[in-house]
């Protein structure tokens, strides 16, 4: 297959946990998706995604993982940020990954922060895209209004509030004419997988032990982004001692999609090379 790509699942307690891998490179950059995961896990994704990333192929050997499998039984004692980078971490040393290069995007960049708190020798250099580090009033809003649509099986306004939250104005007005048909494509069986994690990232709250990341660290944030906030990146970065930041002022949520450099900013990060610093206009 192209790119090498294969999907696998590693042992996690009474369950388990999906990855797909692809590239052929030697060093290892692991790739945490955000809430997204919650509705459509990585399994059978393998080739798709080894397209999309494929610009990382040629370098590195890719790993995305999703969170661990029946996380219904959570419902009730919940699955915190914390508790979901402790599986990755067992899935790294089952998978005998001892350091890897780490980009954490949105609900992923909150188990990368706790990856490089908790398990630090894990963890090369570290990418946070369009993330946050505690609560805020925008994101407990947001993610209160998709609770509610999860609740009530409602997968299409879901996944028109996530676009309308994500994404510029300009691509939007692209995407719209896809809305009639967003509630029957890709809908979940059933949504307690999404509920469990959504509820885990208006709780996660690393903000005071971020300071105990000492790995290289570059912020990757949206000026406009209605999800976890513009600030919440400017905040981990004043938190992470000799990290860079970099927003992308027009952008929103989806500036890691959108931003045209975006992928080309981190491997530069990861090769050490120079970027442009502090802000954007995409």
């Amino acid at each position: 297959m192209l790119w090498n790509a294969k999907g696998g699942c590693v042992a996690i307690d009474d369950t388990d946990m999906n990855y797909v891998t692809f590239g052929k490179g030697t060093d290892i950059l692991i790739m945490i998706p955000g809430l997204g995961d919650g509705l459509t896990t990585v399994k059978g994704m393998a080739a798709a995604m080894a397209f999309t990333y494929r610009v990382y192929a040629s370098d590195y050997k890719v790993y995305i993982f999703s969170r661990k499998n029946k996380l219904e039984n959570d419902r009730d004692k919940g699955y915190s940020t914390r508790a979901m980078t402790d599986d990755l971490a067992t899935a790294m040393k089952k998978l005998g990954i001892s350091k890897a290069k780490i980009l954490g995007i949105s609900q992923g960049g909150m188990i990368a922060q706790y990856l490089a708190i908790d398990h630090p020798e894990l963890v090369d250099r570290l990418v946070l895209a369009v993330t946050l580090s505690k609560p805020n009033e925008t994101v407990q809003n947001v993610i209160a209004n998709w609770i509610r649509f999860a609740e009530n099986s409602d997968y299409k306004s879901l996944m028109i509030d996530t676009a309308e939250k994500s994404y510029s104005e300009n691509y939007l007005k692209k995407y719209r004419p896809l809305y009639p048909i967003l509630g029957r494509i890709g809908k979940p069986k059933d949504f307690s997988r999404f509920i469990v994690q959504a509820l885990s990232c208006i709780q996660h709250n690393a903000y005071s032990e971020l300071e105990r990341i000492t790995c290289p660290t570059l912020i990757l944030g949206g000026g406009q982004d209605k999800i976890v906030g513009a600030h919440s990146s400017i905040e981990i970065a004043d938190r992470i001692k000799g990290s860079e930041l970099y927003l992308y002022e027009e952008l929103g949520h989806a500036a890691y999609e959108e931003a045209k450099d975006f992928h080309e900013r981190v491997m530069n990060f990861y090769s050490n090379r120079e970027n442009k610093r502090h802000t954007s206009s995409a």
